[in-house]
């Protein structure tokens, strides 16, 4: 699965430190995120979909439209 968690931080100016406070989980364990080491919950994408306001399926790479559908 392709992720663009890590696209999506650093265009936003995030640190990995910031994102994993908004997340509520340890820095070295959403690096693992990033870099496909560790799977990351679905409630985690969702709130980082939320955050980035971006859908779900742009933020793991089915889609290249960032707009949500309502």
């Amino acid at each position: 699965m392709i992720l663009r968690i890590k696209d999506l931080r650093e265009d936003n100016d995030l640190t990995q430190s910031r994102v994993a406070e908004i997340l509520m989980c340890d820095q070295s364990l959403y690096s693992k995120y990033e870099r496909g080491e560790r799977e990351i919950p679905l409630k985690l994408l969702v709130r980082l979909a939320e955050h980035y306001n971006v859908s779900l399926d742009y933020l793991v790479g089915r889609t290249n439209k960032k707009e949500i559908n309502e």
